[in-house]
């Protein structure tokens, strides 16, 4: 191994710690707790060293919304991989988006509440972005029914789980009521 790939390797490995560290801090303590000195502090590294792998808090929330984003992507896939027939896959994938939301609550602020420096729907928007969207609409797309275009049903379903997730984190929506919820989301919207 060659000292420039020595070196690549352990600057991917401190950014995946800087990033999970990160992550961490975020979950327990809230975005507010994450600053470049506590970071630094944590991992054992100086701030200029954290600076040479992001500019700031800002594009470590965006690192952390693709990481988060891929991690849906996938969490929604199995879950609908896991269902037979296009309304069961509907309501796969709106558990699992509501279970991922429900459990990552740091990195779902990261993904769609906190700015990360990140284009949306845009021809400029990072593919694990698109991806997350594209795992929704794979489902999705089956149950719009007919004349809906599917890109146009997936956001609204998306919009509807978002605001699902939302309001139950803050306690607008009581969380025992959660299956009744997706069950009505799905019969609803689900044109199959």
């Amino acid at each position: 191994m060659s000292v420039q790939e020595r070196k690549e390797r352990e600057r991917a490995a401190r950014e995946r710690l800087i990033l999970a560290t990160a992550r961490e801090l975020a979950e327990q303590q809230g975005w507010d707790a994450v600053t470049t000195r506590r970071l630094a502090e944590r991992i054992e590294y100086s701030q200029p060293v954290l600076y040479s792998h992001f500019r700031g808090k800002r594009e470590i929330i965006g690192a952390v919304a693709l990481e988060g984003a891929a991690e849906m992507a996938a969490a929604v896939r199995a879950a609908a991989s896991r269902a037979n027939g296009p309304r069961a896959r509907a309501a796969a994938l709106a558990r699992a988006y509501l279970d991922f939301a429900e459990r990552n609550p740091a990195v779902y602020d990261a993904m769609f509440q906190l700015d990360g420096g990140l284009a949306f729907a845009d021809e400029d928007t990072p593919e694990p972005l698109k991806d997350a969207f594209a795992a929704l609409l794979e489902s999705l797309g089956e149950v719009a029914g007919d004349g809906i275009h599917p890109g146009l049903f997936t956001e609204v379903f998306w919009a509807s789980l978002h605001g699902l997730a939302t309001l139950t984190r803050a306690g607008r929506l009581p969380p025992e009521d959660a299956e009744p919820r997706v069950e009505l989301l799905v019969e609803r919207l689900a044109m199959v």
